[in-house]
């Protein structure tokens, strides 16, 4: 390909595309979430406008994030990059001009749209690019930059929304964007490019198939069950979703081939993805809420108390990874999840007024460390279970459980807690999610079976 054998400075160029390209992906998703407070403080809407704002790009996101995949195939890596960075910056823009809930919801819906051509095209971009061991060091350098969004993301949202104003959290996405897309000028798309047949309808049903249970589980909080818009949103969604899952069965080229399924670790890895990331996904909202409508904090406090997570994952990930591969995952994915509940559980004794030290940072590091433990196994588990030539699907379709999850537990944060994040409210959110991740370490234990060659811990 010509891009492989591009000098190296036009390689190190395309790799900072890339980079650049997934990492405000990423960012995005990080960065959103101290401001929560302060959107629905100024546009109203409550706890449902905190969800849909949050949902509205990962429900985008996760549903086309297959699609999006076969469309830098089809038509060529860096075209399918362009477009989702100019379809990102715009659609980042209108969120930062917002004026209304409704506006910033379908804005953010774009985002999503327009992030899933990023992310799986910026990594198939670097394995078209480098060979052999090259490859392996660039895919490295792109997991270590794009990780650091997690930790530059709700620092950078926290200082942001309490020195400026909220609408600063998604303008800035306009920086990144406009420097990627100078980086590409004059860069033909030489990436060979296949037939291949895309799955639209397949597409199609999997957003009606998520966005109608979806609605209901967010607006069933204020309109009722019985409301006709949430039974007939949730009565078409499943639908939708049992109509997606027999297209995929049927279809010559399924986005989510079934067949994957049958691998023993592929399956049970991925029932363990789905409670482990509904339990983050809960976990991680409930909490940089709580703190600073319930506990007072300001939007750069709660930057900084979600630290732990992000520092003791890229921590401990490569080392507990590298054990997996000696020991085997199902111990490490038993165990971490375990640990994860356990921090939560310590939660359960907050009180008024809290007391950051003593109350919550134990529940948080526990929480950071036990996924530090599971994620890199997990990761093990799930592609070590395919063959080579599947890994790449068997990752993207991993990467959609893992975002689909934390979708549906976002959607369900007004009825669990109560329709507030108070302390009762935050108390029985931090319940149910110790019972998600215990809920994740029973199914590894159950379910997933090492290598017959790794070795028994001590």
């Amino acid at each position: 390909m010509a891009d492989a054998a591009a000098g190296p400075s036009g390689r190190s160029r395309l790799l900072a595309i890339a980079v650049l390209s997934s990492f405000v992906a990423f960012l995005d998703g990080t960065i959103v979430t101290v401001a929560l407070p302060a959107i629905s403080a100024e546009l109203g809407g409550g706890l449902a406008t905190q969800q849909w704002t949050v949902n509205a790009y990962t429900l985008t996101l996760g549903a086309l994030i297959l699609l999006a995949g076969s469309l830098s195939d089809a038509f060529g890596r860096l075209r399918i990059l362009r477009i989702g960075l100019i379809g990102f910056g715009a659609a980042s823009l209108a969120c930062s001009l917002a004026w209304d809930p409704a506006v910033l919801i379908f804005a953010r819906a774009v985002q999503g749209m327009t992030a899933a051509l990023l992310v799986p095209g910026s990594l198939a971009l670097i394995t078209t690019t480098y060979q052999g061991s090259a490859r392996a060091r660039a895919i490295g350098q792109w997991t270590a930059w794009t990780g650091t969004a997690a930790i530059i993301g709700p620092l950078l949202g926290g200082f942001l929304v309490d020195l400026a104003s909220w609408r600063w959290i998604f303008a800035v996405n306009v920086l990144p964007v406009t420097v990627t897309l100078l980086l590409m000028r004059g860069l033909p798309d030489s990436t060979a490019r296949r037939r291949t047949s895309l799955d639209i309808p397949g597409g199609l049903l999997a957003v009606a198939g998520l966005a109608g249970p979806v609605y209901a589980l967010i607006e069933q909080e204020r309109l009722g069950w019985g409301n006709p818009a949430v039974v007939v949103s949730l009565g078409l969604g499943l639908l939708a979703l049992a109509l997606f899952l027999v297209r995929e069965a049927r279809t010559d080229a399924p986005m989510m081939p079934l067949s994957l399924f049958r691998a023993r670790n592929f399956r049970y890895g991925n029932l363990v993805t789905a409670a482990a990331y509904a339990a983050i996904s809960l976990g991680s909202f409930s909490v940089t809420v709580f703190v600073q409508e319930a506990a007072g904090f300001s939007a750069i406090e709660a930057g900084f108390i979600s630290l732990p997570l992000p520092i003791a994952m890229l921590a401990l990930s490569a080392f507990f990874g590298r054990l997996a591969g000696t020991y085997g995952p199902r111990l490490f994915m038993t165990v971490g999840p375990a640990i994860c509940g356990t921090g939560f559980l310590l939660m359960l004794g907050v009180q008024p007024p809290v007391h950051f030290l003593t109350e919550l940072l134990p529940g948080l590091l526990l929480f950071g460390v036990g996924l530090g433990v599971m994620v890199a196994p997990l990761t093990t588990a799930v592609l070590g279970a395919l063959q080579e030539d599947q890994a790449g699907i068997g990752s993207a379709v991993n990467n959609a459980v893992s975002r689909v999850a934390g979708l549906v537990s976002v959607a369900l944060v007004g009825t669990i807690s109560g329709g507030a994040l108070g302390y009762a409210g935050f108390r029985q959110t931090a319940l149910v999610t110790a019972g998600l991740f215990v809920a994740a370490g029973l199914a590894a234990l159950l379910g997933i079976r090492n290598p017959k060659n790794a070795r028994h811990p001590t």
